[in-house]
């Protein structure tokens, strides 16, 4: 589809992209507010037709069975939905992926589990441009733990250099974490080799995936991943606040005793007994009751990504940035709007940032127009495209619409 994208610069050749699209059948699955080109797919995935469905079917399970629903099938939702999620975008085989709360707390959960398990080791190691809430999290353990937090700095636009990393590692090093999908500028982090050189250093990494899973591939076991976690309203549409998920390597999940110890994450946990024995496997990494509303609705989402496949829908988000870019270059560039994602798509996510001084205003202008982007400071909009519900006309309607905006400012 790539060779078409010259032709690309006018409205017809986005339509007949579009009529070429592989995926285009999928968007018809989606409840879509025509009135608006949404391009915040990254921030909020749309809802999927089957989840109303699948959640009026819940409610009335509820309604008809009551407590009984938990003997039926709830209690083991978020290993279920978490194997089918590990197969369908993380490259995780079963037993090593489990859905439940949200993702600062899972995040929380598998830092200090990780810590826990490096006794001794005082350094945490993150990058300066790492998402909000993970840096809080580790700021707050460093400060109630007394370890000391190394910060990466470096370009904010091309994500951690494994090359910077490997000068701060030592054996003093506890933890790594870093996000595979930079939310700022879409850089995709090289996991393997992150992961080899924090190995070898004897420390373990932690990996956010939340602008990754359903976006691009992932092979967290082949690239020897040891921790994951990730939210599933973005690319994933499980909805606003829907639960995220945590990743633990098979042969890590022994060693590791996360913190919030809930009861359904005891061995044996309708026995009331008295003490905390975790349970086997993935399940002694829940808490307490899982969200039940929320993961059938994770669930849906789940089964379409895994029906389009994560193979097709890369090769459309790779076309689209590409499209976004080179339309950004030939018309916004002129009225100083500068790519601030990589160039390279094999580097790229699924979202185009793109930078000038008045980001925050244009944003506000296109919102206005119609156009659904987002801001990140200090100078960034964002154009995410879900290639399930993304058309090439959206892309090429937002590039237009900006433009207009910055006709307004000259």
């Amino acid at each position: 589809m790539t060779e078409a994208l010259p032709a690309a610069r006018s409205r017809e050749a986005a339509a007949e992209l579009d009529a070429a699209d592989p995926l285009r059948e999928f968007r018809e699955r989606f409840i879509i507010d025509h009135r608006v080109i949404y391009l915040d797919g990254n921030s909020l995935g749309a809802l999927p037709q089957a989840s109303t469905e699948r959640l009026a079917r819940l409610v009335a399970q509820w309604g008809e069975r009551g407590v009984r629903g938990w003997d039926e099938g709830w209690l083991e939702l978020p290993l279920e939905i978490g194997d089918r999620l590990g197969s369908a975008a993380l490259g995780a085989a079963p037993g090593q992926v489990v859905i439940g709360d949200s993702t600062t707390v899972c995040f929380y959960k598998l830092a200090c589990a990780a810590l826990d398990a490096r006794p001794g080791r005082t350094r945490i190691l993150t990058d300066l441009d790492n998402f909000p809430t993970d840096r809080y999290v580790l700021e707050g353990l460093a400060e109630q733990r007394g370890l000391e937090l190394v910060w990466l700095a470096g370009d904010p636009f091309a994500g951690p250099d494994p090359d910077a990393m490997a000068g701060h590692l030592d054996d003093r090093t506890a933890l790594v974490s870093f996000s595979h999908v930079s939310y700022r500028s879409a850089h995709i982090a090289d996991m393997a080799r992150i992961n080899a050189l924090a190995h070898d250093a004897g420390a373990l990494v932690l990996w956010d995936l939340s602008h990754s899973a359903g976006s691009v591939p992932l092979a967290l076991d082949a690239d020897g991943t040891d921790l994951a976690v990730g939210c599933t309203y973005k690319y994933l549409n499980g909805g606003p606040g829907a639960p995220a998920y945590m990743y633990v390597r098979r042969d890590r999940q022994p060693e590791l005793r996360q913190p919030i110890w809930g009861w359904l994450g005891r061995r044996d946990p309708f026995e009331m007994a008295p003490g905390y024995e975790p349970a086997a496997g993935m399940r002694r990494f829940l808490s307490g009751t899982p969200p039940i509303l929320g993961l059938v609705a994770v669930d849906e989402g789940v089964r379409i990504v895994a029906e389009a496949g994560i193979g097709p829908i890369r090769g459309k988000g790779i076309t689209l940035t590409e499209l976004a870019i080179g339309l950004a270059d030939a018309r916004l560039a002129p009225l100083g709007v500068s790519v601030a994602s990589p160039r390279d798509a094999a580097w790229r996510g699924a979202h185009v940032a793109l930078a000038h001084p008045r980001a925050r205003e244009l944003c506000a202008r296109l919102i206005e127009a119609g156009v659904i982007p987002d801001f990140r400071r200090p100078d960034v909009i964002r154009f995410g495209f879900s290639p399930l519900t993304t058309r090439f006309v959206d892309a090429w309607d937002g590039i237009a619409a900006l433009n207009d905006a910055l006709a307004d400012f000259l």
